[in-house]
């Protein structure tokens, strides 16, 4: 199992959110770039980076930072946030992001996934945000009517192999992840999946893995302090 650390970017500062609510942004670290270092030398070999301000606006607003950080480190920079169209897919991979996650244009827009699966394969991710079991798009801001597990049916059958899943009511609360959400939608799709949200300490990493998933996020455990990342590294690469 795949660890990776976690940083948002708002306003070009490191922030995160409580349950994905804009009006709770607290910034967790000074630079960017000495966070990702940070990770690196912990032992982490990806990153994970979410463009909060292009979630919102529906058009990427720090491409420049994500791509600092891919080029200036060793380390894989997934990217997601306000990833609406091919060009910008083809752009980010360009420039050295190693894998680029498609969130909301899943449910408004499943051709681009699919023809983005066509082109770039395993370099392109789904992120399925859920509240309730319903996907949430826009940056969260938006409900919709798509069960999650629907969902990420619909992104297996048409060639997706990476899929993201938070669970939006354990997002940057330290509660704990989902994992009866997270059984579920590991047994009904073919996927690789990631967990996202509710990470608090080793425990959560310990769960992930027993569950047989592909990845864990790790957030606001890092920045708090309740997960070592080091630890948790160590803990998922174990045979």
């Amino acid at each position: 199992m795949i660890i990776l650390p976690a940083i948002d970017i708002k306003d070009g500062n490191c922030v995160r959110l409580f349950k994905g609510d804009f009006a709770t942004v607290e910034k967790v670290a000074d630079s960017y770039m000495d966070t990702a270092i940070s990770f690196e030398k912990a032992g982490a070999s990806w990153i994970h980076m979410v463009d909060l301000d292009g979630a919102k606006d529906a058009n990427p607003k720090n491409s420049d930072i994500f791509i600092d950080v891919a080029k200036n480190t060793k380390l894989k920079v997934e990217v997601g946030g306000g990833i609406r169209s091919l060009d910008t897919v083809e752009y980010y991979l360009s420039k050295g992001i190693s894998r680029v996650i498609l969130g909301s244009a899943a449910v408004k827009n499943p051709q681009l996934v699919k023809d983005a699966v066509a082109e770039y394969g395993e370099k392109i991710a789904v992120g399925i945000d859920a509240l309730d079991g319903m996907v949430a798009v826009e940056g969260w801001i938006d409900g919709s009517t798509v069960d999650y597990i629907t969902l990420a049916k619909e992104m297996s059958s048409i060639g997706v192999k990476n899929i993201i899943f938070t669970d939006i009511s354990k997002d940057g609360t330290l509660s704990g992840v989902n994992l009866t959400q997270l059984k579920n939608i590991n047994e009904n799709c073919e996927c690789n999946i990631i967990a996202s949200g509710g990470v608090h300490t080793i425990k959560d990493i310990a769960d992930c893995k027993e569950l047989g998933l592909y990845g864990a996020i790790c957030g606001k455990s890092i920045y708090k302090g309740t997960l070592d990342l080091k630890e948790a590294i160590a803990l998922a690469e174990r045979n």
